[in-house]
C-alpha cells in the first residue's frame, strides 16, 4: 500500500502567510483547532488588536500571567543584556511612532528610544504580568517563532497520539520548524527576492530569518530598531540563524542585527549567517558543517 499523499495547507494569520505541510492532509477539526492556538496567542501578545493582553496593559496595570510570558521575556533579558539593550520588549512605542502602528500607518513622527530601565518596567512573577508605567510590549524578536513551535508541538502530539507519521514542516514566512523530514532551504536575498545567497540544509530543528527589506517603508525605515535609539538598523540586511527551537532561531536572528548577537550566538551553540548592508556575507564557524551552503565568489 502506498503511503498517503503528504497534505499542504496555507493561510493567512498573524499578518503573516502559513504553510503547514504534515505526512497526511489535515481534518477540519484539526485546523480548527491550530487556529484557535494561533488566535490564542495573538489575544495575548499582539499590539495590532484592541483586544489583546499587550494592548490592555498599554496604560499600565496587571494581568494574569500569559503562559508563554516567562519563556519569552526571560529570553528577552538574555538578549538585553547580549546587545547592550538594543533588544528590548518595549520597543512597541518606538516602532509605532515610525509608522509600524496598529494602524499601520507608515507615518514617522520620530524616533524614541525605548525604556532602558525595562525590567523595572516590565515584571512577570506569582502570576501576573504587570507594567508599572504606560508602555507598549513588542515581543516580535522572539514571538512568532515562539508559536511556530507551539504549533509543531502541537502537530506532533496529535500525531504521537495517533501514532502516524510524524513528518512536519511549519513555515510562518520564513520562521521555519522541521521535525522527521530534511528540507533544502533558499536564503532569499533581501536587495533580490528572485534570488539566493546560499541554500540550507535542514534536517530537523528551526531556521529562521530576519531581513530589514521585510517590513520596510518610507525613507529607510524598517522593522528592525535599536531600542537605544528607536532607529533602524543600518549595518545588517539580512539575518538566519538555526537553533533546536524556531523561538531560539528567532531571538538569534533579531539578536545578529547588533553587536553582541554572533557572541550570544556562539555561547548558544547556534549556528548563523547574515548579509551586511554592502552585501558582504559572513557565517558562524560551524554554519557550513551544518549544513549551509553559500554562494561565495560564485
Amino acid at each position: 500500500m502506498s503511503a498517503p499523499a503528504p497534505g499542504v495547507w496555507e493561510f493567512d494569520a498573524i499578518g503573516t502567510r502559513w504553510q503547514i505541510v504534515t505526512a497526511a492532509p489535515l481534518a477540519e477539526a484539526a485546523r480548527a483547532d491550530i487556529a484557535q492556538l494561533i488566535d490564542g496567542f495573538d489575544r495575548e501578545w499582539s499590539r495590532f488588536r484592541a483586544d489583546s493582553v499587550v494592548s490592555a496593559l498599554a496604560d499600565g496595570g496587571d494581568a494574569p500571567l500569559p503562559k508563554d510570558a516567562a519563556d519569552m521575556l526571560g529570553l528577552y533579558a538574555e538578549l538585553s543584556d547580549a546587545t547592550g539593550g538594543a533588544v528590548n520588549p518595549l520597543v512597541g512605542e518606538s516602532l509605532a511612532r515610525r509608522g509600524y502602528d496598529a494602524a499601520y500607518s507608515l507615518r514617522d513622527t520620530g524616533a524614541q528610544p525605548a525604556p532602558a530601565n525595562w525590567r523595572d518596567v516590565l515584571t512577570w512573577s506569582n502570576g501576573t504580568l504587570r507594567l508599572s508605567a504606560p508602555a507598549l510590549i513588542d515581543v516580535g524578536a522572539l514571538g512568532k517563532g515562539r508559536l511556530v513551535d507551539l504549533v509543531t508541538d502541537w502537530l506532533l502530539e496529535c500525531a504521537a497520539q495517533a501514532s502516524a507519521d510524524g513528518a512536519v514542516v511549519v513555515d510562518a514566512s520564513g520562521d521555519i520548524h522541521l521535525a522527521g523530514t530534511t528540507e533544502r532551504i533558499a536564503l532569499e536575498h533581501p536587495y533580490d527576492p528572485g534570488k539566493a545567497i546560499g541554500v540550507w540544509q535542514v534536517a530537523g530543528g528551526a531556521l529562521c530569518a530576519s531581513a530589514a527589506n521585510r517590513r520596510a517603508w518610507g525613507e529607510g525605515l524598517h522593522h528592525v530598531l535599536d531600542a537605544r535609539t528607536g532607529e533602524p538598523v543600518t549595518t545588517i540586511a539580512a539575518t538566519w540563524a538555526l537553533a533546536p527551537t524556531a523561538m531560539l532561531a528567532d531571538a538569534l536572528a533579531t539578536a545578529l542585527f547588533f553587536d553582541g548577537g554572533p557572541a550570544l550566538a556562539h555561547r548558544w551553540g547556534v549556528e548563523w549567517v547574515r548579509m551586511t548592508t554592502t552585501g558582504r556575507l559572513e557565517w558562524s564557524a560551524g554554519a557550513v558543517d551544518a549544513g549551509a551552503d553559500l554562494f561565495v565568489g560564485r
